[in-house]
């Protein structure tokens, strides 16, 4: 009988901090901002479907939120501004990404791989939930923001403004729909959640 390793790789999740750089009030791991993902990506596609008559399935776009960024369990967390330092930079780690899901996917057996394939290979996800999966993550990055600058951290000003910005960018009506009606909540302390 042989020993799978990929569900304690994916486990170790947990280790994986982001924001390498930065002076955080509070650590954030990549199983935290996974499963961040994972919500807004599903809400994300709840809204194209029921506001904007697409018929895309917000589960699947869970599940992809979630294994996301399974490969920096190998790879670790690269900090943004090293990340898109330069194009060079970038290709490179796109590659080393692409082994490292590869790596992962090794790690199952044979009769389990189909079903994780289109979840961790970057390459072979489902390209019309791309868009929404990149929008979650990047919704993900301005809620971290604004909670370190709901604690006093202006540390995250500018990673605010530019993270904004990005998203202000995406030509996606549910992501609109999503930061005019749900993000001003996450400025709100929790009596006035109520």
């Amino acid at each position: 009988m042989s020993n799978y390793n990929f569900f304690a790789m994916l486990s170790r999740m947990r280790y994986i901090n982001r924001w390498g750089l930065m002076n955080n009030t509070r650590e954030e791991n990549i199983a935290e901002h996974s499963l961040d993902v994972a919500i807004f990506a599903h809400a994300l596609v709840c809204i194209a479907n029921e506001r904007f008559g697409e018929s895309l399935n917000p589960d699947r776009a869970a599940l992809m939120g979630l294994f996301h960024d399974s490969s920096e369990i190998i790879t670790g967390d690269l900090p943004t501004p090293v990340k898109y330092f330069d194009p060079e930079i970038k290709v490179a780690y796109k590659n080393i990404e692409h082994l490292s899901e590869k790596k992962l996917l090794s790690m199952l057996p044979d009769y389990l791989k189909d079903n994780y394939v289109p979840l961790i290979d970057s390459q072979k996800g489902d390209d019309a939930l791309c868009p929404y999966i990149k929008a979650a993550d990047k919704l993900s990055a301005l809620v971290k923001c604004i909670e370190e600058l709901k604690m006093g951290n202006n540390e995250f000003a500018k990673a605010e403004r530019s993270t904004r910005e990005a998203l202000n960018s995406m030509d996606l009506p549910a992501l609109k729909v999503f930061m005019d009606e749900f993000l001003p909540a996450f400025s709100l302390t929790l009596d006035e959640l109520d």
